[in-house]
C-alpha cells in the first residue's frame, strides 16, 4: 500500500493536508521550461524526446515540491499515432487533416500506433524513474484525452469554437461518428495501459469539451465511453486508479461520477465544491477547482479562494488542483503562496 499522499486520496482517504498538485504545472510559466522548449525547437519535438519531455514532466516538482506529476504530452498523440497529421501552429494551437468520411477513418492506421507512441512511454520510464530515487512520495499521472473531445479535434481539424462539425456529424451521420469515437476508445485504452505498464501510477482522462453536449448525447458519448475506458483499465490493471474530467459537465458530474467507475473526478473552475460534495458519492474523490485566474492574481484573493475550497472540502477525500490549466502570465511566486496555503491545510 503506497504512502504517497495522492494514492491514499485516490483510495478514498480524506487527508487532513490534501496533496496538490495543478494542470498544466509544467509550462511555459517556467523559465526552466522555455528554455528546454527552445532546445527541442518544437512542441511535438519535445513531447517525443524522452530525454526532454521528462526534464520538462519533473520541473514543476523540483520547483515547487508537488504531490504529483503528469507526464509531458498531449491529449492528440492518440490520433497522430494513428497516422493523423499534427501540427502546432505558434499562437494558434494544434491543427489536424479534418476526418469527415470513412475514407478519412480508414486511412488511419491503429496497428501502427503503439510503435509511433513508444517515445512517450520512454518519457513515462525515465519520469518515473527519477521520481522513485530523488521524489519517493511524488506520484506519476499518466492521461489521454477522452473520445468526445479528441473526436471534435479530428473531425474538426483544430480545437476551440462550438464544434460544429463534429456536432452535427452526430446527427447526421451518426454511424461514421460512431466508428470514429469507437476506434479512438480502443486506442484510448490501450495507450493508458502502456502507460500503466511503463510506471504512471495513476491515469487522468480529459473531457475537455464535455459540457458542449446535451444531456442524452453527454449519457452516450462522455460517460458511457468513460465507463468502458475505466472498466477495461481496471480489468487488466486492478491497482490503477482513475481520475475523470468531465469539464463543464454541470450537475451532469454527478451522474459521471456514480456511473463511470472512476476514483476521482476533477471540478471544472464554475463548479461548487459544497453542490459536489453534497452530490457526488463520498467514496470518489474530488479534485479541484481554484480559479486560474485567481492564481495569477495572487495575495488576498488568492488566499480567500484557496482556504473556501479547503474548507469545504474537509473530511472529503481531495486532491487540491485547479479548475483548468496553469495560465502563461502566472507568478511563480503565487504558485509557491498557494502551496504554502494549501500546507497549512484548514
Amino acid at each position: 500500500m503506497s504512502a504517497k499522499p495522492l494514492l491514499r486520496v485516490l483510495r478514498g482517504e480524506a487527508l487532513d493536508v490534501p496533496p496538490i498538485w495543478l494542470m498544466r504545472q509544467a509550462g511555459r510559466h517556467l523559465p526552466e521550461y522555455r528554455a528546454t522548449r527552445a532546445k527541442a525547437g518544437s512542441f511535438m519535438q519535445l513531447c517525443l524526446d524522452p530525454e526532454m519531455a521528462a526534464e520538462v514532466t519533473l520541473q514543476p516538482v523540483r520547483r515547487y515540491g508537488m504531490d504529483a506529476a503528469i507526464l509531458f504530452s498531449d491529449i492528440l498523440i492518440t490520433p497522430w499515432a494513428m497516422g493523423q497529421g499534427l501540427t502546432f501552429a505558434e499562437g494558434e494551437g494544434p491543427r489536424l487533416p479534418p476526418i469527415r468520411d470513412r475514407a478519412g477513418l480508414d486511412a488511419l492506421d491503429p496497428a501502427g500506433a503503439a510503435l509511433k507512441a513508444a517515445p512517450i512511454m520512454g518519457t513515462v520510464r525515465r519520469t518515473r524513474a527519477a521520481l522513485d530515487r530523488d521524489h519517493p512520495g511524488v506520484a506519476l499521472i499518466g492521461f489521454a484525452g477522452a473520445p468526445w473531445t479528441v473526436g471534435c479535434y479530428m473531425i474538426e481539424g483544430k480545437g476551440g469554437g462550438e464544434f460544429h462539425h463534429a456536432r452535427r456529424m452526430m446527427h447526421a451521420d451518426p454511424a461514421l461518428f460512431a466508428d470514429i469515437l469507437g476506434r479512438l476508445e480502443e486506442a484510448t485504452i490501450a495507450y493508458l495501459l502502456a502507460q500503466a505498464e511503463a510506471g504512471a501510477e495513476a491515469l487522468m482522462l480529459f473531457d475537455s469539451w464535455a459540457g458542449q453536449l446535451p444531456p442524452s448525447a453527454f449519457r452516450e458519448w462522455v460517460i458511457a465511453p468513460a465507463a468502458r475506458i475505466r472498466a477495461a483499465v481496471k480489468a487488466a490493471r486492478p491497482d490503477i486508479p482513475m481520475i475523470g474530467f468531465p469539464r463543464l459537465a454541470g450537475p451532469a458530474l454527478a451522474p459521471y461520477a456514480a456511473a463511470a467507475g472512476m476514483q476521482a473526478v476533477a471540478m471544472d473552475t464554475a463548479m461548487d465544491p459544497a453542490w459536489a460534495v453534497a452530490n457526488v458519492p463520498p467514496a470518489i474523490a474530488l479534485q479541484g477547482n481554484l480559479d486560474p485566474e485567481a492564481l495569477v492574481a495572487g495575495g488576498a484573493a488568492l488566499e480567500r479562494e484557496a482556504r473556501a475550497i479547503l474548507h469545504a472540502m474537509q473530511g472529503r477525500a481531495h486532491v487540491f488542483n485547479l479548475g483548468h490549466g496553469v495560465e502563461q502570465q502566472t507568478p511563480i511566486a503565487h504558485v509557491e503562496a498557494l502551496v504554502r496555503i494549501v500546507r497549512q491545510g484548514t
